[in-house]
């Protein structure tokens, strides 16, 4: 009984602990983009660049901490083990330095260096295999230190509260309450996971006011099996490359994205989202990471169509990260010309869509 109490006094801390840090950091903001192309309909980018640990995925390790806590899978002496391409290993290497625990990313080889330095900033520990083996490999290390493997690419959509409790859907519509067109038409946003797109097709379900109108648009990278998993609902589709954005698309149908919620689903080039986040620093003045390019490349041709349509209304998206992680690859005219990414033509049709 003892032993078990001190167990459950070290969780409160725990509990305590990361509600403190939520408690001290504000809400992200959400930036209206004004485009002269778009007179009638809105853009608006939540930013969640700002967290602490920089990224959208900082709300993610967060539900998981809390998931594994509430579910007793995270104890004073357990070590943490996450499969990540790099952004959601930063924010759990964050809360676990909160916590005391030691955290172990695996990563696939060629992960940005930048994120790999910021896991160890944090006091997390990376181990790098081929991409196809992060989560086999993940698990051995978990089962051979006795520790928790997080796997956020099984419990993203059920760790989240996707009813509220503050969760990036609740957050993102209250922010909307006073601008002209406040019901969105479209909430665009790219799947890595899949957790963020379950929460918001879930809460759009949830509100009445907001499943009459709203629709949501998952935007998926090249080399990724998301769209055609939407398109055949074929469980079993893998491919043997690896997506060139970071933090989205995935080689294999993970088990927390939930195609049943999503309206529709765009294919975005990569060298589409490579020029998007080029013209963006230039509306923004500040650089941003590829997959908010896929977002706002999706976002802009939607808005195109209800301009065609012509239907004035609102479309919102996420800014993910920010594009200081990504100055030797997105940023970095030798990366692109080694990819053989070519942003010149689409930067053409961007131009033409907003002008």
């Amino acid at each position: 009984m003892a032993d078990m109490c001190t167990d459950r006094l070290w969780t409160a801390e725990a509990m305590r602990r990361i509600q403190a840090d939520f408690n001290r950091s504000a809400d992200t903001h959400l930036i209206r983009v004004d485009l002269p192309g778009f007179k009638d309909q809105h853009l608006y980018l939540k930013d969640e660049s700002i967290h602490p640990s920089g990224s959208l995925k900082h709300r993610l390790a967060r539900s998981l901490y809390l998931y594994g806590l509430c579910n007793g899978k995270i104890g004073p002496e357990t070590v943490i083990v996450e499969s990540s391409s790099g952004s959601t290993a930063v924010s759990e290497a964050y809360f676990a330095k909160i916590l005391g625990l030691r955290f172990i990313a695996v990563v696939p080889t060629g992960t940005a260096k930048s994120k790999l330095d910021q896991i160890r900033f944090y006091g997390g520990e990376t181990h790098a295999v081929d991409a196809p083996l992060i989560y086999a490999e993940a698990e051995r290390l978990a089962a051979e230190c006795g520790g928790h493997y997080m796997d956020q690419f099984t419990y993203a959509e059920r760790a989240t509260d996707w009813r509220g409790n503050n969760n990036i859907a609740e957050s993102l519509f209250a922010q909307l309450a006073e601008e002209a067109h406040p019901v969105p038409d479209w909430v665009v946003m790219s799947a890595g996971t899949g957790g963020t797109s379950a929460t918001i097709g879930r809460y759009i379900r949830y509100r009445p006011d907001l499943s009459a109108k709203t629709c949501l648009c998952v935007a998926d990278p090249e080399n990724s099996v998301f769209y055609d998993h939407f398109e055949t609902r074929d469980p079993s589709l893998t491919l043997k490359t690896r997506s060139r954005i970071e933090g989205i698309g995935r080689p294999r149908v993970e088990a927390s994205f939930q195609p049943q919620v999503i309206d529709r689903m765009i294919q975005v080039p990569d060298a589409a989202s490579i020029a998007t986040i080029h013209w963006l620093e230039g509306i923004l003045g500040r650089k941003c990471g590829g997959s908010t390019g896929t977002n706002v490349w999706a976002a802009l041709h939607i808005m195109d169509e209800m301009r065609q349509a012509g239907r004035a209304g609102s479309v919102a998206t996420l800014i993910c990260d920010g594009g200081e992680r990504y100055l030797d690859t997105y940023y970095n005219e030798d990366w692109l010309s080694a990819q053989g990414l070519d942003p010149s033509s689409h930067l053409d049709t961007i131009s033409e869509l907003t002008r």
